[in-house]
């Protein structure tokens, strides 16, 4: 059994980007109900599916497994809820911890988002300059939710 413990972050200024090269992700929702989501992601030539069960404060159970392209293609094209995700994500390493920035595309272009995945709930972390407002208990940003809600209709 996964747990993914994570906390998201807006950004206050693009200066996180300097120098970084992101990858183009699509992803689709084969269920976004809150008590699980089943997700479909195509990232280069990766197909994955992800399994996530209901967030509770800032952790979740979370499973993964590849699949393969084709495959997710067709999921995703067939089968996922609409609208897709699109987004470019970019990794930083700040200070020895592991950032997501994720700087989403289509409708709900606009959107900046950064993620850190911890070891616990009360973890601590240097804060980069570049990080905003706190929103991980707001369910707005959660992707299953931006396919209901997308962020150029807020």
């Amino acid at each position: 059994m996964g747990q993914e413990i994570e906390r998201k972050f807006l950004t206050r200024s693009d200066s996180w980007k300097e120098g970084l090269k992101g990858r183009l992700f699509r992803q689709g929702y084969l269920s976004s109900v809150k008590e699980r989501t089943v997700r479909v992601r195509l990232v280069d030539d990766l197909g994955l599916l992800t399994i996530k069960g209901i967030t509770r404060g800032i952790s979740r159970l979370e499973f993964e497994y590849r699949i393969p392209a084709d495959e997710a293609a067709e999921l995703l094209e067939n089968l996922c809820e609409r609208p897709l995700i699109e987004k470019t994500r970019y990794l930083l390493d700040h200070e020895g911890f592991g950032w997501e920035i994720d700087e989403f595309h289509g409708e709900n272009a606009g959107l900046v988002v950064a993620e850190i995945e911890l070891e616990n709930a009360t973890q601590d972390f240097p804060r980069p300059d570049w990080l905003g407002e706190e929103v991980s208990d707001d369910p707005r940003y959660f992707n299953a939710n931006l396919i209901h809600h997308p962020y150029s209709q807020w």
